[in-house]
């Protein structure tokens, strides 16, 4: 499959100041919706002046990078605010396997935006946007459950069989997702999950594009400028029934040598990903703790300054697919994938986020999210598998990966 642009010749765009918005999610006019909030700020679009469908192939950013700075580059732009996120923006999702075709760039033809007390909307193109008109959000009815590519005691077995090869030595970790099925009576709307999922979990990414919804806690990449930042994520606890037992929980998965192989493995990866690409890096000699709603995580902030003019598009290349969503070795870990998972995971695990035309953007890692397409919702749920790993609590947490998604449809 080939590279396919949907664009016209010349996007025309223009950006103004507007009052605060309010909430941003609550703007959307349409189940089409593309977003990306954290904390209530963030951006939002919809319509479609563009769109890149990618094919697979291990130079996919290097081609959406090349295309989008052709569209932008030809672009009449009319900027005054010129912040991260104002001008056009490209919202995009790729492939977690470089053989998958599923990767996807649009820019709207309406951006809302708000940042540190600055609101703006984009508008790309002229009047004409099949969504101006609001159709109210609705709510996910009637769902039925089924299991995806493996069910819970063949997916225990492929966990053991995970943690027979990483002893043998073949390699030193491979992350294993599940997928889950879900089907509703009516087209299930993506501004339903997007509200629920940004409200309990305010602390994540609440993204959505092209029918990938979820709230990811991994900062794959922030660039801003010159300066980059990420936060490196691996090692997991469900939180506790209470105060004490939340503590304990935390305290044991900090000390846990298990959990703490597997944040070294991710965090030694980015290190070695982002050194060659920056004038100064800092990463921190130990995690901390990231707690969530649901979930306990080792965490590692990373903060740096690149060297050259890369767009975060060059830095997602370089850094995808960590060892916290793939393995180490890179290479090893994916082949096993391949081999033990017994699906394609499509862009569950794939860098999601935006990029604007100045090469600003933040993506993030997609993950606690679903596939939506009409009725049918199709969730992920991966664990790092080490030496140490036992299939029964590998299940059980990616139980508890499940329970975001789950809450966003049911409620």
């Amino acid at each position: 499959m080939k590279l396919a642009v949907t664009a016209p010749d010349r996007l025309s765009v223009r950006t103004v100041p507007v009052p605060d918005p309010g909430d941003l999610i609550a703007r959307l006019p349409h189940p089409a919706a593309l977003a990306w909030i954290r904390h209530g700020e963030g951006i939002v679009g919809w319509g479609e002046a563009a769109r890149l469908t990618l094919p697979g192939g291990t130079d996919r950013f290097a081609a959406a990078e090349h295309h989008l700075r052709e569209l932008f580059a030809a672009a009449a732009v009319d900027d005054p605010i010129a912040l991260p996120g104002t001008g056009p923006v490209a919202f995009g999702s790729f492939g977690f396997d470089p053989k998958s075709p599923d990767s996807t760039l649009i820019i709207p033809r309406r951006i809302l935006g708000r940042r540190n007390g600055t609101a703006w909307l984009t508008t790309i193109g002229g009047d004409t946007d099949p969504h101006t008109h609001t159709n109210p959000p609705h709510t996910p009815a009637h769902l039925q459950w089924t299991d995806g590519a493996l069910p819970e005691h063949a997916w225990k077995n492929t966990v053991a069989a995970a943690v027979h090869r990483i002893r043998q030595g073949h390699l030193g970790k491979v992350v294993l997702a599940r997928d889950l099925n879900a089907r509703a009576d009516t087209p299930i709307d993506a501004r339903t999950l997007l509200h629920r999922l940004a409200t309990r979990f305010p602390g994540c990414y609440t993204f959505s594009c092209a029918g990938l919804v979820g709230a990811t806690p991994e900062l794959l990449i922030r660039r801003t400028g010159e300066h980059i930042e990420s936060l490196v994520l691996a090692g997991t606890t469900a939180r506790g029934t209470g105060p004490a037992d939340d503590h304990a929980r935390a305290q044991h998965l900090f000390t846990s040598a298990k959990d703490r192989e597997e944040h070294r493995y991710a965090a030694d990866m980015v290190r070695d990903a982002l050194t060659p690409l920056c004038a100064d890096l800092t990463i921190p000699t130990e995690p901390e703790l990231l707690t969530l709603p649901n979930l306990t995580h080792l965490a590692s902030p990373v903060r740096g300054h690149l060297d050259t003019d890369r767009s975060v598009l060059d830095v997602v290349a370089a850094l995808h697919p960590t060892p916290a969503v793939c393995g180490t070795p890179t290479d090893i870990a994916m082949d096993l994938i391949r081999e033990l998972e017994g699906m394609d995971r499509g862009r569950y695990a794939g860098p999601v986020g935006w990029v604007d035309a100045r090469g600003d953007g933040e993506w993030g890692i997609a993950l606690r999210c679903a596939e939506i397409d009409g009725t049918r919702a199709r969730l992920f749920a991966g664990c790092g598998i080490v030496a140490d790993s036992d299939p029964d609590a590998e299940l059980a947490e990616a139980r508890t990966k499940f329970r975001a998604m789950q809450y966003a449809l049911h409620g």
